[in-house]
């Protein structure tokens, strides 16, 4: 009942809806600093990346919950995938998270579901990488191997300081237009 009225809703424009271990979350529209981080990182993954990559912002992944809760539905603020593989095309409103090579999160109103629920559900879907920004920290994160609920690898650099991403990516993410 919980995913059916979750899937039923429809949140203003601008607004997003997930379903975050099973707390259905409405966000509001980012601010202008959040959109500019956002575009800095995707502008060196496209420029820089080893694979060449595609990009899809605000894309919903159906993920495998933790417990009897129903699947969440968790919309990052990016999501890579290797543009050979053609992910998005024809994929619906909710896709699986098969294929993802890296989702990406810069923290805004609740850094916290950020943190810790969201990188949760991306290592219960075996999402490769987990990048997140997180503003209120100055720092930035990658996550990876993902196992059962979290990831094993965690590498984390201040704002400021270059980061590597591995492949498929294999370069160093500048973050000094970050700050």
């Amino acid at each position: 009942m919980l995913l059916e009225g979750f899937l039923s809703l429809d949140p203003p424009q601008g607004f997003r809806a997930e379903l975050v271990e099973g707390e259905i979350v409405v966000a509001p529209p980012p601010d202008g600093d959040h959109e500019k981080n956002v575009s800095r990182i995707v502008r060196q993954v496209i420029k820089h990346s080893g694979t060449e990559m595609d990009f899809s912002e605000n894309k919903g992944l159906r993920l495998v919950s933790g417990d009897s809760s129903p699947a969440d539905h968790v919309i990052p603020d990016g999501t890579f995938a290797p543009l050979e593989s053609d992910l998005f095309a024809g994929a619906g409103p909710w896709m699986p998270c098969d294929g993802v090579a890296m989702v990406l999160e810069v923290t805004a109103a609740n850094p916290r579901r950020d943190r810790e629920p969201k990188r949760r559900c991306y290592a219960r879907g075996r999402v490769p990488l987990y990048l997140l920004l997180d503003r209120d920290a100055s720092q930035i994160t990658l996550y990876s191997l993902p196992e059962k609920d979290d990831y094993r690898g965690r590498c984390t650099r201040p704002l400021g300081k270059p980061l590597a991403l591995p492949a498929p990516f294999a370069f160093e993410l500048e973050t000094t237009d970050l700050l």
